[in-house]
């Protein structure tokens, strides 16, 4: 089932998420708003949706998901700063906002000034593949040993400046010391289909995305940017276990409402979202997005969106952002 663009989402689905009776002190007092900062369609809408679905459900309310994009997600973030604070109108911000401030720097944008963290939603994990055609490479040492003995020569392409993908490329240069040359792409899609076609030598995608053409020998994987290896491709190393320490990378999905917002809305939504992820539909959902699910506390949560915006900062001010 398709939904509009301002969906209302209260009794789709039939799974009710049980809402712990330590979060039940709170209910919205109105029918709750919440803000994806990208076009209709992505995956934000695609992890968001069944979510609201099981949250209006248990709650009570009806859960409008609302797309407002533009300037790299950072307009449709300020609407939500802006809301008032009552734990009705959320944001539904992913990996690309822990670097907005950077990436837009006029824009009024702090995802760690104006937000409090409400949830994780999903987390997506990406590796390291490249076209065998083009590059007669096994494995990781092989392919920094090709890029250290000729700069600059292997084409690594991306989604697009200022993108996760971009910055996970500039991550693995800062960790190796290697210099790649990077190609930037209106989106993931079509790096992917000009690495197919042997236009590219290599790229980071979702795991879920390439795992097909990996165990085709279309493409090889050379690496996973997780802590563990992932079950879709197992025998794919982690950067870790390739020699590469300290190189996680993934696109996460989260919940943020307004700086303001009291702690009791905001466990109470964080209880229903966690509560939400625990559902057969979800998981089915999420596994066939190549995504993990981490049932974590609010504050777990909330000191992994600190460190990400920290690290994702500190390297997208050295890759020539800010952009226009």
């Amino acid at each position: 089932m398709v939904l509009s663009r301002r969906a209302t989402l209260g009794g789709l689905l039939a799974a009710t998420a049980v809402v712990p009776a330590s979060a039940q002190q709170w209910r919205p007092p109105r029918a709750m708003n919440w803000v994806v900062p990208f076009p209709p369609g992505g995956s934000n809408d695609t992890f968001a949706r069944p979510v609201a679905a099981h949250v209006s459900r248990s709650l009570g309310q009806p859960v409008v998901v609302e797309n407002r994009s533009g300037a790299g997600g950072t307009l449709g973030g300020m609407v939500v700063a802006r809301a008032r604070p009552d734990g009705c109108t959320l944001l539904v911000a992913n990996s690309a906002q822990s670097f907005a401030t950077v990436v837009y720097p006029d824009s009024g944008f702090d995802l760690l000034r104006d937000f409090a963290p409400v949830s994780n939603i999903a987390r997506v994990p990406v590796g390291l593949v490249v076209n065998p055609a083009r590059l007669d490479i096994r494995d990781l040492a092989g392919f920094l040993a090709a890029a250290r003995k000729a700069p600059d020569t292997i084409n690594i392409g991306s989604s697009g400046l200022g993108t996760m993908p971009h910055l996970a490329i500039e991550l693995l240069q800062r960790r190796t010391g290697v210099r790649l040359m990077h190609v930037p792409y209106r989106g993931g899609g079509p790096a992917l289909q000009d690495l197919l076609a042997g236009q590219l030598d290599a790229t980071f995608q979702p795991l879920s995305t390439v795992a097909s053409y990996v165990q085709s020998g279309k493409l090889r994987a050379l690496a996973v940017a997780t802590p563990k290896r992932e079950s879709v491709l197992p025998d794919v190393p982690t950067f870790a276990e390739a020699g590469v320490k300290d190189f996680e990378v993934s696109t996460w999905y989260g919940l943020f409402a307004p700086k303001a917002t009291p702690a009791v809305p905001l466990d109470t939504i964080h209880a229903a979202v966690q509560a939400a992820l625990a559902e057969p539909d979800i998981k089915r959902i999420w596994a066939e997005q190549g995504a993990r699910i981490d049932l974590e506390s609010r504050p777990a949560f909330g000191d992994f969106v600190k460190a990400e915006v920290d690290r994702w900062s500190a390297i997208a001010r050295t890759t020539g952002l800010p952009m226009e």
